[in-house]
């Protein structure tokens, strides 16, 4: 387990209002770029309610968060990398980064998905680990989910219409999108749950969010 070395002080002023500026920037940007519906991504819901973490000194979301993103953008990472070193895409997901229809400023804000990671992982250090992130992280995913099912097809956000490794559809919609939440919050989120309640010390009583 990893202690913590500063848990009872908020995080530096710096990193607090630099993850203000963050949302200032890239919220409008992907808004105009992609809509409101791209927000409903399960790693665009992590930089949202991440950097509501890292300003309110808040263990509860940046756990969830943490639950949501570690696997997520490390798969996101590698599909990024087999395109650009292999030329060809893992599971798809990442083809607009080389797509220079894109404005070069929308494609270098995407490469939060690998700064996100460790940055969650120092913030757990620093504040400890909520246990109760597992079933908060679970239930933003499936209103995630019940949500992108509400967008077009086309988009398939979160994958709710058709899974990233078949490219199809289980069934009807109800029965994709629970495989889809089962299969998500068991493989994914409840080992990832395990290994940081493990690596990290709970957030200590008397430390509340502000």
């Amino acid at each position: 387990m990893l202690a913590s070395v500063a848990r009872h002080e908020q995080f530096p002023r710096w990193l607090r209002w630099g993850a203000l500026l963050w949302l200032a920037l890239w919220l409008p940007v992907y808004w105009r770029t992609w809509g409101a519906a791209n927000f409903l991504h399960l790693c665009d819901i992590a930089v949202v309610l991440s950097c509501i973490g890292l300003w309110g000194n808040n263990a509860l979301l940046l756990s969830s968060q943490a639950l949501g993103t570690l696997v997520i953008n490390a798969v996101w990472a590698v599909d990024a990398g087999a395109e650009y070193f292999l030329g060809r895409h893992w599971i798809g997901g990442t083809e607009y980064l080389f797509d220079v229809r894109f404005p070069l400023l929308v494609r270098l804000l995407s490469l939060f998905h690998v700064l996100l990671p460790p940055l969650l992982l120092w913030a757990l250090y620093w504040i400890g680990y909520d246990r109760a992130a597992f079933i908060a992280q679970s239930f933003i995913a499936v209103a995630a989910f019940l949500a992108a099912r509400r967008t077009s097809p086309a988009k398939n956000i979160d994958f709710a219409f058709t899974d990233p490794f078949f490219h199809r559809s289980w069934g009807p919609w109800w029965a994709h999108v629970g495989i889809s939440c089962v299969i998500l919050i068991l493989v994914v989120f409840f080992p990832t749950h395990l290994l940081l309640r493990k690596l990290f010390s709970p957030e200590p009583p008397d430390l509340k969010p502000l």
